[in-house]
């Protein structure tokens, strides 16, 4: 037998330290990665804070005294944010290792049954993902258990304020690679002054129509280049800042002194505070430190933003004020005036590609968090392609991807300015980090237990910095500020009409269900048959019998041997094991041949299978056959003279068609045939049941899907008939079909017709 890993390296003498050693590599690899995933658009801040913020009427204010207020801003919404709360505070909050706002309302769903999904069952829980982390109740989280079951209307605006989060934040795909882009290319005017602003617009959406246009390779091909090339970027700020604060301003340093914070508000007034917009672009992708946890650990990133961007950012920060405070006139090309002359090209080179490489990782995001909306109801179904079949989690969703290119273009065509187009980003910068806010003060009282007066305090604390923001930067609504918001809202109804629809439709099928009887009964005179082969009813539901089913006999009287009603549904963990994906039960009698066969899935797992599908349920049912107990019997016929030895059938194979028409050989593995000691057969032995669905098998298979059309009803309101009759309608039309999500050959579907009105 094998030894552990930590048992043989003891034996053999390998001390303690190399397996810490290993361990901190390990740490020091995955934070060198992060670096190009998680930090390009953080690292690329600095090509437009200060520009953003000295627009408007704060260029009347270009004194010392304001350059020192705006750098402590910098520095200390940098330092509480970035590092206190979201370092700190907010990574530790994962869902089995996954971050995200989705992870946080996960949390939340199954610690105070929030959830959003329908067919979650009792048995969900005792999934390996599903721990719930301390089970005793404080009165704190018991009463705000309570309070959410007693007010849905409450559970409701929980999900409306997490869509809306969620839609800022896929936001941030249209404006990021748009501002980093823009602001790169702009730089060439430094050098080139008589190039004319189109021609920068121009070149800016030549450079974003190429990097939509290979997003459909992915990024493993082009991965290995992201952190050398945000290393790269990350000190050559750091470098230029520390060449400037020795050359223009030592005493820089002083600045960092909250009280500069307090005179500027004091001298700028008003200016002053509806320039803070400029600011919180500082912050922009602290978001997506926690959104992108599942693919690292906390610690890495914890290790990469500590002892290297933290410190480079601040002091290209610091560089660039000091610049500043000697040059006012240069405030609207602060950073590449800041550059010497003699690297300019290289910098502005590595500047390019480092906007590409954060707008890169922003994108990837978006198709993650679109994914999990589709995989918890929120989203219509689309086309998700996995471009690695090394790296988990890699995807390209091309109708995403053209939406984006679309709106990132427009944005960058009608505003022209990174001024404008910040204006519109802070905004959806600051609510996903109000929204994170909110959702961590309630996973503090119901998931980790803390005092109320723990949360209130955390809540108060960041959420009062946070709600600073976000009063400066409505004020740039009209310059800017509507698009996020016009975008925004325009998704979450999309998302809150396509969800309301889905649980409408699940309400209709479970408020429907047919009774299995009444159909059988009615067999003589509807003349029904059993033909041979598997049919596979797929339905929304976990129990009962669909009203499709009921549709489908009435119309067709005949259905098959052996008849699976299949169940796809998600559950609100990440991730789960395959050893647990499957659920088997019988439906009525065993002469019936029906069963049914729930799917679960993680809002972060693929649907779309690797594997063959139809024969791992079809070996499911089997295995679910073989270990139902069974009455004592008369010893098996294949067994006579087998003494108490084991008979291994494997060798035995039975053909049947797959989805493209090719017949295929499949061993019985692991079944075997066992013998008690007194010669009678245990519940392992092969069974006729068994043996009857592998038959069914090798006839083939069918699969019956439902195709409902919602109808609002008479009596609905006008709002309601809009909804249903044309957006939802529209939605149901123009997504995905369910035939396409799950992977269902044409030739062998049915698909049955129904209205249900809502």
């Amino acid at each position: 037998m094998n030894s552990p890993p930590h048992q043989e390296s003891a034996e053999n003498g390998t001390p303690k330290q190399n397996l810490k050693k290993e361990s901190c590599i390990s740490v020091l690899t995955l934070a060198y990665q992060s670096l190009g995933v998680v930090y390009g658009d953080l690292s690329t801040s600095p090509l437009y804070v200060y520009k953003t913020t000295f627009s408007g009427k704060l260029k009347l204010h270009e004194d010392d005294e304001e350059i020192y207020g705006v750098l402590s801003f910098i520095f200390w919404t940098f330092t509480v944010i970035a590092l206190c709360k979201y370092i700190f505070i907010v990574l530790s909050a994962d869902d089995n290792g996954e971050g995200g706002t989705f992870a946080l309302y996960s949390l939340l769903c199954r610690h105070a049954r929030l959830s959003i999904l329908p067919n979650q069952q009792d048995v969900d829980k005792n999934l390996s993902s599903y721990a719930i982390e301390g089970s005793v109740d404080t009165p704190q989280s018991a009463f705000l258990k309570s309070f959410f079951e007693k007010y849905p209307k409450f559970r409701n605006g929980l999900l409306i304020s997490v869509l809306l989060g969620t839609c800022m934040a896929i936001g941030d795909g249209i404006f990021t690679p748009a501002i980093s882009v823009l602001s790169a290319v702009s730089g060439v005017q430094i050098k080139v002054s008589e190039l004319h602003e189109n021609y920068v617009v121009v070149i800016s959406c030549i450079i974003l129509v190429g990097l939509f246009y290979i997003q459909h390779h992915g990024t493993s091909k082009v991965a290995f280049l992201f952190a050398p090339i945000v290393t790269a970027w990350l000190l050559c700020i750091s470098g230029i800042g520390i060449y400037n604060i020795i050359r223009w301003n030592p005493q820089i340093y002083q600045a960092l002194s909250p009280i500069y914070m307090l005179k500027f508000l004091k001298e700028t007034g008003w200016e002053g505070w509806v320039s803070l917009g400029g600011v919180v672009l500082s912050i922009t992708g602290v978001e997506t430190m926690f959104a992108v946890l599942g693919h690292f650990s906390a610690l890495s990133i914890k290790v990469a933003f500590i002892f290297l961007v933290y410190p480079c950012l601040i002091l290209a920060y610091l560089g660039e004020a000091a610049y500043l405070s000697q040059h006012h006139q240069d405030i609207e090309r602060s950073f590449y005036k800041a550059i010497p002359e003699a690297v300019f090209w290289p910098v502005f080179i590595v500047a390019t590609l480092a906007a590409v490489v954060g707008s890169q990782a922003v994108i990837s995001a978006t198709f993650s968090i679109v994914s999990q909306c589709c995989a918890l109801h929120c989203f219509p179904r689309v086309k998700v392609v996995h471009t690695s079949s090394k790296i988990y989690g890699q995807i390209y969703i091309p109708e995403v991807n053209w939406m984006l290119m679309c709106l990132c273009l427009t944005v960058t065509i009608a505003l022209r300015d990174t001024n404008r187009i910040g204006h519109a980003y802070g905004l959806s910068v600051t609510s996903v980090m109000f929204v994170t806010t909110c959702l961590m003060t309630l996973v503090m009282i119901i998931v980790w237990k803390q005092r109320t007066l723990v949360a209130a305090a955390f809540l108060l604390f960041f959420g009062s910095i946070e709600l600073l923001y976000l009063s400066a930067v409505f004020f740039k609504v009209p310059d800017g500020g509507w698009i996020p918001l016009l975008l925004s809202w325009t998704l979450m109804s999309i998302m809150f009409i396509w969800n309301y629809g889905s649980l409408k439709k699940h309400q209709f099928d479970f408020e429907n269900k047919v009774s299995m009887d009444r159909i059988l009964s009615l067999g003589p005179s509807l003349g029904m048959v059993r033909v041979p082969g598997i049919g596979l009813v797929y339905t929304n539901l976990v129990t009962g019998i669909p009203a499709i089913f009921g549709h489908f006999v009435t119309n067709l009287p005949a259905f098959h041997q052996v008849l699976i009603f299949v169940c796809v549904k998600s559950v609100q963990v990440p991730h789960i094991r395959e050893k647990e994906r499957f659920l088997v039960s019988r439906i009525y009698p065993e002469d019936y041949g029906m069963y049914r066969c729930i799917v679960r899935y993680g809002y972060k797992d693929l649907q779309q299978e690797n594997y063959d599908f139809e024969n791992r349920m079809v070996s499911e049912i089997i295995n679910f056959i073989q270990m139902e107990p069974m009455p004592r019997m008369q010893p098996c016929k294949c067994l006579a003279n087998s003494g108490n030895k084991a008979l291994d059938v494997s060798e035995q194979k039975f053909s049947y068609p797959n989805n493209h028409g090719e017949t295929m050989l499949q061993p019985v593995d692991n079944i075997q045939v066992m013998m008690s000691v007194d010669g009678y057969c245990k519940s392992t032995c092969l069974k006729d049941e068994s043996l009857h669905i592998l038959r069914a098998r090798e006839a083939g298979m069918a699969y019956i899907l439902g195709h409902s059309y919602a109808r609002a009803k008479k009596c609905s309101s006008i709002f309601k008939k809009f909804a249903i009759d044309f957006i939802y309608a529209f939605l149901s039309r123009n997504a995905r079909g369910p035939d396409v999500v799950l992977n269902v050959p044409h030739t062998s579907l049915l698909e049955v017709g129904m209205v249900y009105y809502v």
